[in-house]
């Protein structure tokens, strides 16, 4: 049986995950904003639910939380970056304080949790780091600037830690869900302000579709609980897990996209080079 810490389990695939892993005998810290939702984490599984209050944008708040999971719950094995939002507006509209928010939670909260977690990992030289990006770490919508911008990031940090630490036992897994029926598009969703009619044509649509869709997506929340635990049994666990139908077929479009602009311009690309230049490699 292994320990995780999972940060944001009061609701959606957090709590899903964390469901998952009691149901399958594990034990898990979990971390909630609100001291209402303590209990009714901790009720789940008495004696393997450890709820814990935590604001994620708090760096010093996320060390301790870690710090003394380790040293009263015992070591974590599995260590997920859940805790997150979504941002809806299109880029001119979005006030930059909802930007900086918006990273201060998916980004530097989840590298905070990550930050915490490693020391105690590489001293073992094992154990997992996982972070919940999106497929909109991987592709972009109309509408969805700052979110796909905060997952794009998110996927970049995890990509170079992944090659910094496969040497010490320990694995990364960027975890992409597509649109899973929780309520991360409903009451959990912060919408910018409609400011500007030129958007109204090609934005309206989009977000009464949003809307529209809350409580009935595609993903079954306790299906990705599942793949999440099979991929911990595995002897090489994937760098990315893509989630849902739906995101695989929108990451592999927008891919492809790259792929053939690449393609287009490859010739141009080559004449930027010093023709004695040194080749950098990716590790």
């Amino acid at each position: 049986m292994k320990t995780f810490l999972i940060t944001g389990v009061s609701s959606g695939l957090g709590r899903a995950f964390a469901q998952g892993a009691l149901d399958a005998g594990h034990t898990v810290v979990g971390t909630v904003r609100k001291e209402a939702d303590l209990a009714a984490f901790e009720a789940l599984a008495p004696g393997r639910a450890h709820g814990r209050l935590l604001d994620v944008t708090d760096d010093e708040a996320v060390f301790q939380v870690i710090n003394d999971a380790e040293s009263t719950v015992g070591p974590l094995d599995v260590v997920i970056a859940n805790a997150g939002y979504g941002l809806e507006g299109v880029f001119e509209e979005t006030p930059m304080a909802a930007v900086r928010a918006q990273f201060e939670t998916n980004v530097f909260g989840a590298a905070a949790t990550l930050k915490a977690a490693l020391p105690h990992m590489r001293a073992r030289r094992s154990g997992h780091l996982m972070a919940v990006t999106s497929m909109g770490g991987l592709m972009a919508v109309p509408g969805m600037s700052a979110y796909c911008g905060s997952k794009f990031a998110l996927e970049g940090m995890l990509e170079s830690m992944r090659k910094e630490v496969a040497g010490f036992g320990i694995h990364v897994t960027a975890i992409e869900p597509g649109s899973f029926r929780t309520e991360w598009a409903g009451r959990s969703m912060t919408r910018a302000e409609r400011s500007i009619p030129d958007y109204d044509e090609l934005f309206e649509p989009i977000r009464a579709a949003r809307r529209k869709a809350s409580g009935n997506q595609l993903g079954n929340p306790q299906k990705a609980a599942e793949a999440l635990l099979h991929i911990l049994d595995v002897p090489e666990p994937p760098a990315h897990l893509v989630l849902g139908s739906d995101a695989l077929r929108l990451v592999r479009q927008a891919r492809e996209a790259v792929d053939d602009d690449i393609r287009t311009w490859e010739a141009l690309s080559r004449t930027t080079d010093f023709p004695d230049g040194a080749q950098i490699t990716s590790n």
